[in-house]
């Protein structure tokens, strides 16, 4: 009997008797063989050798070790968080605030293994400063798998798009997963990547893991537990930058107060009526059924009126204009809710923007000319939330406020990088009367929590 790897996936071959209950283990009647997910590996392959079964593990070839990679000085946090890791049988997430080296917490347990070690990315900009993090750290080649790249070393890093379309190629080739910003697993979508994957031991990096317990469950499927958290509140002032959060409320002029509230008018009885027959179903419940009929589709679309009436109203206009020119010396990151507008402000005051419309050239030239100070304002949308490094900044307006609390506390995590003498400033800017009330506090627990 022969356990083998087979694109993306394990399968029996040969005669196993009483193969049914093993770990993961399901029926392919293509090819008349026991078939498992590639993650069930560690599972199956003890529970065989258990078993006393007479059977030849080929799943993981011989290949070439992973260079060595020098001493990595840890804050406390760190070390406890590689610890906790590693007490958990090198299986589980760290959660990190943004600016608090998670990057550098993961290549530190990447040396304490020695494994080969294959990091997943989210995007391309990503994949290259962890690239360039892990060249500094390790004398040997990185591989890459995105932007153009297939190139397979010891150490690889791949972004998830590029992953997913190889994993039934590279899945057998790693000991050690390593997944940044790993809150982009668990709801189904993409799961089969981690699924695909051999390596026992799993590394998940976030500053805002999911909250829902389906979600949550899935991940400790597929990388483990939740075994290390700290908080921004108790990094904040020694290993993050001490930092002031300033709510400022504000009115919705008469004319967009009318308009604001005749939307709801449309949207609040088909919302009401839906979840008043279906108490426990979900927002993505009630799109779904909206869709279905002109009524439920007037009602999204007034939601979608209303909401852009709140992104940029002629008092957020004013302020955006009042705190640029009250904060003119320092460096300024400002967060629309969407890319108009992220236009709108960076038409208006003659800034940067940076959004998704934008090259990945242009926008490294745009980042490196803030970082050397002949760029003081960045606008974005959405694509500074995750993991782009800009240390520089020591102020944040956060415009629109219809965000989830992930990406608040991933917004305000931007300005936290520690700097000597830094304190950072953060303007929450809320309408009253909206929803972005309701946001405000959300945000603030969450940036208690995480």
């Amino acid at each position: 009997m022969r356990l083998v790897f087979d694109r993306g996936t394990l399968v029996i071959r040969g005669d196993p008797t009483g193969a049914e209950d093993l770990p993961g283990i399901l029926w392919d009647p293509r090819v008349r063989a026991w078939r498992a997910s590639a993650c069930h590996y560690t599972d199956l392959a003890r529970e065989l050798a258990l078993r006393h079964a007479d059977f030849r593990d080929e799943v993981r070839p011989q290949l070439e070790v992973a260079p060595q990679i020098g001493y990595i000085e840890l804050r406390p946090y760190q070390a406890a968080a590689v610890a906790s890791w590693e007490q958990a049988a090198r299986r589980g997430i760290i959660v990190l605030p943004t600016g608090a080296g998670k990057t550098h917490t993961a290549i530190a347990a990447m040396q304490r293994t020695g494994l080969r070690t294959l990091c997943l990315v989210p995007t391309r900009v990503l994949m290259a400063q962890w690239a360039r993090m892990l060249a500094e750290a390790t004398s040997g080649p990185i591989g890459e798998y995105g932007d153009g790249q297939r190139i397979e070393q010891p150490i690889t890093v791949a972004t998830f798009a590029s992953a997913f379309r190889n994993m039934e190629v590279l899945g057998n080739r790693f000991d050690l997963l390593v997944i940044d910003e790993v809150h982009h697993f668990g709801s189904g979508a993409g799961d089969e990547t981690l699924e695909m994957c051999t390596a026992p031991a799993r590394l998940g990096l976030s500053a805002t893991p999911p909250e829902e317990v389906h979600r949550l469950a899935r991940l400790e499927a597929l990388v483990g537990p939740e075994v290390y958290r700290a908080s921004v509140e108790e990094l904040a002032g020694r290993y993050l930058a001490s930092f002031r959060l300033v709510t400022i409320s504000l009115d919705l002029a008469p004319a967009e107060r009318r308009s604001y509230e005749a939307e709801l008018s449309i949207f609040r009885p088909i919302c009401r009526a839906f979840f008043e027959t279906a108490p426990g179903a979900s927002w993505s419940d009630f799109v779904a059924a909206a869709g279905r009929s002109d009524a439920g589709r007037r009602a999204l679309a007034a939601w979608q009126r209303s909401r852009a009436l709140v992104r940029y109203s002629s008092e957020k206009r004013a302020v955006v204009s009042e705190l640029l020119l009250r904060h003119r010396d320092a460096r300024l990151l400002v967060f629309a809710a969407d890319n108009e507008t992220a236009y709108a402000v960076a038409r208006e005051h003659l800034v940067q923007p940076i959004t998704c419309d934008i090259g990945p050239a242009e926008r490294a030239r745009a980042l490196q000319r803030f970082s050397q100070g002949e760029l003081r304002i960045l606008v974005s949308a959405r694509v500074l939330n995750e993991g782009i490094d800009v240390p520089a900044a020591d102020v944040a307006i956060v415009v629109g406020g219809s965000q989830g609390a992930r990406e608040y506390v991933q917004r305000v995590g931007r300005v936290l990088r520690p700097a000597a003498g830094k304190q950072a400033l953060v303007y929450d800017l809320v309408t009253r009367g909206t929803f972005e009330v309701r946001c405000s506090a959300r945000h603030r627990r969450a940036l208690a929590a995480g």
